[in-house]
């Protein structure tokens, strides 16, 4: 594993000591329990899915060709836009550290790391197939919920139409997907840390280290039989009820899958992160004989 660390620079009127990270990746590959455990270090705030992204999307879209206001944004006071974004939006957190969540920061690689040149992104992933399964539970334990995660009564209508929305270039976990891909193919690669959801939920004591080393914070003690992270609200909001409820005690439940087998082996066929020859990126991964 390629390990860095470093201060937190940016060309700014005010020096600003916070450093920020970024949680990417998969959704139901573990982020809000790698948040969960992340944040009971007293330096580091972390949380659920922020608007942060969005925002910054919005901000360049506003700035870039197309835009009539194009010409009186310069790259250098796009720039300062999408640094002071995250200034403000994190003003009220006291933590030195932030970890920003959202699944297409993948997809912004060369942005954050021009704004934040010794940040690091940790991608959570997992078996397609397993992130289908936990989806389709959660659906399935709403049944009077039209969830925000389909558009009309076609794409929810049966599970094969669920999970091929899903699947979709610009959905739920086909865009994440096809981001995380990018990011781990890229040049940028040596900045993403990608963390099997099985691995953390297995052996988190020796996993969290590893990803301290990493993001070359010093080391802290974590409690993996007491967490405490709850959304209901946000939850409810998505029609998912549960969707980020962490149990209190890190740990893996297996189980058997409610997928039909055909659906079940398509989606486990996905997982290009274990094949490390082409990528810069940093896996933890479990040797043979460990």
């Amino acid at each position: 594993m390629t390990i860095g660390h470093g201060v937190l620079c940016f060309r700014a009127m005010t020096p600003n000591p916070r450093t920020y990270y970024f949680i990417s990746g998969l959704p139901r590959a573990g982020s809000t329990m790698l948040s969960a455990i992340l944040r009971q270090n007293p330096r580091f705030h972390a949380n659920v899915t922020s608007p942060v992204a969005s925002l910054f999307a919005g901000i360049l879209g506003q700035v870039s060709v197309g835009s009539e206001w194009a010409a009186q944004v310069d790259v250098v006071k796009r720039r300062t836009l999408l640094r002071g974004l995250f200034d403000n939006y994190y003003a009220d957190v006291a933590q030195p550290a932030v970890f920003d969540t959202n699944r297409v920061w993948t997809t912004k690689l060369p942005a954050l790391l021009d704004l934040f040149p010794e940040t690091k992104v940790i991608a959570c992933v997992r078996n397609v197939a397993w992130i289908m399964d936990s989806i389709e539970r959660l659906y399935r334990a709403n049944p009077y919920e039209n969830t925000r995660l389909f558009s009309n009564d076609a794409e929810r209508s049966n599970v094969y139409s669920r999970l091929e929305t899903l699947a979709s270039r610009n959905r739920l976990v086909g865009l994440a997907w096809s981001g995380l891909k990018e990011a781990f193919y890229g040049e940028h690669g040596k900045a993403l840390l990608v963390l099997d959801y099985d691995i953390l939920a297995q052996r988190p004591r020796e996993v969290l280290p590893l990803v301290y080393q990493f993001l070359g914070e010093p080391a802290f003690e974590h409690d993996f039989e007491r967490l405490e992270f709850d959304t209901p609200e946000y939850d409810e909001g998505l029609g998912l009820v549960g969707l980020h409820k962490v149990r209190p005690q890190v740990g893996f439940q297996k189980r058997q899958s409610i997928l039909p087998p055909d659906l079940f082996h398509q989606y486990s066929q996905l997982s290009f992160w274990k094949d490390t020859a082409s990528s810069r990126a940093n896996v933890i991964m479990i040797r043979d004989g460990d």
